[in-house]
């Protein structure tokens, strides 16, 4: 993160937290991907989104077992966020049941965690 200040040496430990979240969400393309990462980070829903890809996931879908070329995406939010991040994957994605997970950050360094908190909508 070039963009950030450094960090000073009490802060190097890692501190608890109940309220960031890492969100886990596949795209069908890397343009897909790239719309929904773009759309979540300015509209402040997330504070950063890694694309990884390309991805090869194996599922059932109606009974059919199903392999396909998808984009993980990986976002840092806060858990307050997540419902309305949710509706907006929801909103611009081309699958019917698009893949939307939220984990908790059980811990983390506390600049990293506030960047996170300061980039993100207010509850």
């Amino acid at each position: 993160m070039s963009q950030l200040s450094p960090v000073s040496s009490t802060a190097d430990t890692l501190a608890d937290t109940s309220e960031a979240c890492v969100v886990y969400m596949t795209a069908s393309s890397e343009a897909e991907a790239q719309t929904l990462a773009q759309a979540l980070v300015s509209e402040r829903l997330a504070a950063c989104v890694n694309r990884v890809g390309p991805i090869v996931s194996t599922y059932v879908w109606e009974g059919e077992l199903q392999q396909d070329t998808e984009y993980l995406l990986i976002a840092k939010t806060r858990r307050s966020l997540v419902p309305m991040l949710s509706k907006r994957v929801k909103a611009l994605h081309s699958y019917d049941l698009p893949e939307v997970i939220a984990l908790p950050v059980v811990a983390g360094l506390p600049a990293y965690l506030d960047w996170i908190s300061q980039s993100t909508q207010e509850s």
